[in-house]
């Protein structure tokens, strides 16, 4: 649940893929609970913010967040969506979703200014998965597997 939209992650997902159109699924640690993550075509991050115009299919709710320093709201931003604990089978994991890209490689990032910790690839038809990267990655042949794999079983 966010500020922003108080019922996020309280039900189902519906994902509108096909023909170009693909979802992204990112897993995320819990720590990561409630932080937004923003998308944006793969080498575009310099340029204006499009509000995923021609590659976010569907529709995205447009709204701009302020930088500290603003005074106005002029200040558009990169399409994002928040990490959230989603119900599954196995318990609740925590996930970011993106319900409808078109095929392409898009780059990823924490707002604000984080720097562009994952690049993916996006094809038409299918949900791609990715594992958001741990600030300190460590193999521990311990730790548990928490990314979510509909097919897995608990």
């Amino acid at each position: 649940m966010t500020a922003e939209n108080p019922h996020a992650g309280q039900g189902m997902i519906v994902l509108d893929i096909g023909d170009d159109i693909g979802a992204l699924v990112i897993s995320a640690p819990a720590a990561l609970a409630g932080a937004e993550i923003e998308i944006c075509p793969a080498g575009a991050r310099d340029q204006t913010p499009d509000e995923g115009c021609d590659w976010w299919a569907g529709q995205w709710r447009t709204h701009m967040h302020l930088p500290a320093d603003a005074d106005d709201h002029s200040t558009a931003a990169w399409p994002h969506v928040a990490v959230l604990a989603r119900p599954t089978p196995c318990g609740p994991q925590h996930a970011a979703v993106y319900p409808a890209l078109r095929a392409g490689r898009y780059d990823l990032w924490l707002r604000h200014d984080g720097p562009t910790a994952l690049t993916v690839t996006v094809t038409g038809g299918q949900v791609a998965n990715a594992t958001w990267p741990a600030p300190t990655a460590r193999p521990d042949s311990r730790q548990r597997d928490t990314r979510i794999n509909p097919t897995k079983n608990c």
